[in-house]
């Protein structure tokens, strides 16, 4: 008796292989008629194996598949599990920048914070006398401008630049109290002092992260600075 020998994982391969394209017309094709492997393109990414023809229909190797996309192969007796990594939602989410609507509430919220900043200031550098009304009125702004922008965050990137943006809130507000209670108190050290604004130091952090924030959410890309913290 004769004892043949088979090698079954390229059969398998091969007979178990991913149909990639539809199957063409039958008429006047036969299986003997063979045609140019063609090269196989998996999300924008050339493959080593190429896509063989056979009966019309288009395969391609299963490990080859498998390489490409990160995924594996097992082979059991009478079966082939091609296994294809699935992306986690979150990750997904983490790879995307700042959504319109959230980055649309943001410039907005800094712009509130910044008009706030330079009436603090106008009063400072002009000895204005202090209306609870006109300062109530800028605080109310900001923090409604600061929920609606809460509200707009959807993405991870959204989130994190919300958290430079509370940050900067905080920051604003706990100078804009300080200013406001030196010029009651008539502290003129920090109210009539003409450079009092220049050698401010907290009022300098404040500033440069309102300009970095207004770039940062213009570009659409979530990024860091250390004035905002």
């Amino acid at each position: 008796m004769i004892s043949r020998h088979h090698n079954f994982r390229p059969v398998l391969f091969w007979g178990v292989a991913l149909l990639l394209a539809g199957a063409l017309s039958a008429q006047g094709t036969s299986p003997a008629q063979s045609a140019p492997d063609k090269v196989l393109v998996v999300n924008g990414k050339t493959v080593a194996a190429r896509v063989r023809k056979i009966g019309g229909r288009s395969y391609v190797d299963v490990e080859a598949l498998a390489q490409a996309t990160n995924g594996s192969v097992t082979v059991e007796p009478n079966r082939l599990i091609l296994t294809i990594p699935v992306q986690d939602s979150t990750v997904a989410q983490a790879t995307q920048g700042l959504s319109k609507d959230f980055a649309r509430a943001a410039i907005a919220e800094v712009a509130e914070m910044r008009e706030w900043r330079g009436v603090i200031g106008t009063m400072v550098t002009y000895g204005l006398a202090v209306s609870g009304a006109w300062d109530q009125d800028y605080r109310e702004r900001v923090i409604e401008g600061l929920r609606q922008t809460t509200l707009a965050a959807c993405t991870d990137a959204d989130k994190n630049a919300l958290q430079l943006l509370k940050d900067e809130s905080d920051s604003l507000t706990g100078w804009a109290n300080d200013a406001v209670a030196a010029r009651q108190d008539l502290n003129g050290a920090k109210t009539l002092d003409p450079n009092a604004l220049q050698n401010d130091p907290v009022l300098a952090k404040i500033t440069s992260c309102s300009r970095f924030l207004n770039v940062m959410l213009v570009s659409g890309a979530f990024s860091d600075d250390a004035s905002c913290h």
